[in-house]
């Protein structure tokens, strides 16, 4: 096969062809603010664009930041949009196109008085002049946050690349913007849980975001004594979540058992597993009962589903994601809902779960821990015994033992069953500890079903009235029941989510339940 030389590389060949000169970089248009005056309450600002290159500017846009909180009031001569506290204007028909050596202008009234623009981009390059595009900011380093009643400072790691300041969001809205690797949002209200997201920022954009959060101090528990308010479980995973609010203006109850926390993938927390631990409709519950001036119980666990026992490594593992929970949710109270073959008897998981409720309590030595476990019509079963005698032996500061009497046997009457299985409770608590029956029975506790359980075992409002009256005499200091979801009548309608499958009236077993 021949080949053929082109022009180019007979050219080459001769040592003739000619080497092409660099470009050379003309020079970029430029915006440069002027304050044409400034009041108590406001200021008055100019951008002069100018066109310093050798080509025609079609069509420009200006973008700067204002601090937080500041505000452009009217303008002229361009058209504005704005997302948080960036300002972006853009040329109007008329004065769009730009010829080498033209310029343009737009005004705007802003408020308050004494701030000026920052971070200008024209075209998304500086307004100075020049490319000079450094990509945008790396994502910036873990937040940790810290609070007092009323505010929540932050800290985190410093991006990488070129960092012009960062920008706090809660949610979509920003917050603020520093320079800085800290900030302090302030005029939050007491035990209010926020999660804000920290983005860094330069001309060519925003950086990814890390986020972090914490609930304001301040909480009151409602019961500051041994004894926890009556606290029905509720579950918006579904059975037509009630709204707490207005169950609690029906009702008079004063606390809820919120029902799950489980493991999102390893040892991650987060509401049925999936849910997040705020901005959503879990929250969004709590914040309402707080608001009405309950208080909230977080339970762990329950008899399905991915659970943190098994998928945390060690103790203080548990124990940290116990307490992003806590942070997040400022509970009064947090229950262990320990059962089934993965937790409740698997001792290894046993073990560790007590362990890490030591550095839980220790922790926080002003929030109530809770164990609740399944039981016989007798007392609790050899897991439960075991799980009683290995808290004291590992020295687990545990505030209450609630056993759940239901789907356990109990026959037509439930009252009787319940009674004994929880002086049975009382008995291994006085074993175990050496205890006397009074101190045993303050750390004792009773979750029942309300109507008709798995089992076809049958609660009625009477008898949950006369469960709660016996756990009254006795001082037993905690009352629950699964769950106000089903505490709405649905008579011969068998087990339900949302309702009780017996006669009854609306919200009736957490009228009773208030009553502890």
């Amino acid at each position: 096969m021949r080949f053929r030389r082109t022009a180019v590389a007979v050219l080459a060949a001769l040592g003739l062809m000619a080497v092409a000169a660099p470009a050379q970089a003309a020079a970029s248009p430029t915006a440069v603010f002027t304050k044409v005056s400034d009041w108590g309450s406001g200021f008055e600002g100019k951008y002069t664009i100018t066109n310093g290159g050798t080509t025609t500017v079609n069509g420009w846009s200006v973008a700067f930041d204002l601090p937080s909180g500041a505000s452009v009031g009217s303008f002229w001569d361009a058209s504005l949009s704005r997302s948080g506290q960036r300002f972006t204007f853009s040329n109007v028909g008329w004065n769009g196109t730009l010829a080498p050596g033209a310029s343009a202008s737009f005004g705007f009234n802003g408020s308050p008085g004494g701030v000026a623009p920052s971070n200008c981009t024209l075209n998304g390059n500086p307004c100075g002049g020049g490319t000079g595009n450094p990509g945008a900011p790396g994502t910036p380093g873990a937040v940790s946050a810290t609070a007092t009643n009323s505010s929540i400072s932050l800290t985190w790691g410093a991006s990488t690349g070129t960092v012009t300041g960062y920008r706090v969001y809660e949610g979509t809205a920003l917050k603020t913007t520093v320079t800085g690797t800290g900030a302090t949002i302030s005029g939050l209200g007491t035990c209010e849980a926020h999660t804000y997201t920290v983005k860094a920022y330069n001309t060519a954009g925003e950086s990814a975001g890390s986020s972090g959060g914490a609930t304001t101090t301040g909480c009151t528990n409602p019961d500051p004594g041994g004894k926890m308010a009556g606290a029905p479980y509720l579950y918006t995973g579904w059975g037509n979540p009630p709204s707490p609010a207005t169950v609690m203006g029906a009702t008079g109850v004063k606390s809820f058992t919120m029902a799950f926390i489980l493991s999102s993938g390893g040892c991650n927390p987060a509401w049925d597993g999936q849910r997040p631990l705020t901005g959503g409709a879990d929250q969004a519950a709590i914040n309402q009962i707080k608001a009405a001036g309950g208080s909230v119980q977080i339970s762990f666990g329950g008899w399905q589903g991915n659970k943190l026992g098994p998928n945390c490594s060690t103790p203080a593992a548990f124990a940290g994601a116990v307490q992003q929970v806590i942070n997040a949710a400022g509970p009064a109270v947090v229950d262990f809902d320990i059962e089934n073959t993965d937790e409740f008897e698997n001792y290894t998981v046993q073990d560790r779960i007590l362990n890490g409720l030591k550095i839980v309590k220790a922790n926080n030595p002003n929030v109530k821990v809770v164990v609740t476990f399944g039981t016989s019509t007798t007392g609790p079963t050899a897991p439960g015994i075991r799980l009683i005698n290995q808290a004291k032996a590992l020295g687990v500061p545990i505030d209450n033992y609630t056993i759940m009497p239901f789907d356990f046997g109990g026959g037509a009457n439930m009252y009787q069953s319940t009674v004994n299985a929880a002086e049975g409770l009382k008995n291994a608590l006085k074993s175990a500890n050496g205890w006397t029956d009074a101190q045993a029975y303050a750390h004792s506790g009773i979750s029942g079903m309300n109507g008709l359980s798995d089992q076809q075992e049958q609660t009625s409002p009477a008898q949950w009235t006369q469960i709660r009256d016996w756990a009254k005499s006795k001082g037993l200091t905690r009352f629950a029941f699964w769950s106000v979801n089903r505490d709405r009548p649905c008579p011969g309608g068998g087990v339900q989510e949302s309702c009780s499958g017996i006669a009854q009236a609306d919200w009736e077993f957490t009228r009773i339940t208030a009553g502890f």
